[in-house]
């Protein structure tokens, strides 16, 4: 994998807000936060998760196995997780306005920003989700469908964009990073009529923030900073 730089540590979900806030979790449930050290990369961060979501402005949100779902508090808090009522099996986090995520039936959920009325049901099915810090959100189905969100003044809300892909992160309009099932990786074009250019590798989850950072981890849990559009 030339274009990706190959980080220590073991990860089967990871999540990119920015370079300095880059979030995972392990296979155990176990919560690990990026370092910005890659000598001594991951800081544990106790709490159990299944899926996570950071935003750019360093908003970080959690789903456990059970669908419960948690809002990062902050170091300065020996809980670090706020527990928000609903359920959800896949997050995603652009900004701490900018939250959504899916149910394990497919429905999405778009945070309200009232945490005693926290979601909004939007129309659609999908079963994996991206947002971005400008607002900007993609999702797929379980066709591997791939939908960006054209908002609600449209009465589909979603367009169709051509490809297929299992997992979908956007950090911005321009932004936007996937990998379909057979762990190949694209790379949004910004040009609907020919939307995706592959990049080199194999990956099974991405994460990728607002300023073109991209992370990703493969089948075998290891973990990968891409580095293909650095000079030299």
């Amino acid at each position: 994998m030339a274009d990706w730089k190959q980080i220590s540590g073991g990860l089967v979900r990871i999540a990119v807000g920015s370079r300095t806030n880059v979030w995972g979790v392990n296979s155990a449930g176990n919560i690990y936060r990026y370092t910005n050290n890659d000598a001594g990369p991951w800081q544990q961060v106790p709490g159990a998760l299944t899926d996570i979501g950071a935003g750019a402005d360093g908003t970080v949100w959690g789903v456990n196995s059970a669908g419960n779902i948690y809002r990062y508090t902050g170091d300065q808090d020996t809980n670090h997780w706020k527990q928000i009522s609903g359920a959800l099996v896949r997050i995603a986090v652009g900004s701490r306005t900018n939250v959504w995520g899916v149910n394990s039936a497919g429905n999405i959920y778009r945070y309200t920003n009232d945490d005693a009325s926290p979601w909004q049901q939007v129309p659609g099915a999908l079963t994996d989700i991206g947002a971005g810090a400008d607002g900007t959100v993609w999702g797929v189905n379980s066709a591997g469908n791939i939908y960006r969100y054209t908002g609600d003044q449209d009465t589909n809300h979603w367009k169709q964009i051509s490809g297929a892909l299992k997992a979908i992160s956007s950090g911005s309009r321009t932004t936007v990073w996937g990998v379909n099932a057979g762990g190949n990786i694209y790379h949004y074009t910004g040009n609907d009529a020919n939307p995706w250019v592959q990049i080199p590798g194999g990956l099974t989850d991405i994460g990728t923030g607002a300023d073109g950072t991209v992370w990703g981890v493969n089948s075998a849990g290891n973990i990968y900073r891409y580095t293909g559009d650095l000079p030299g």
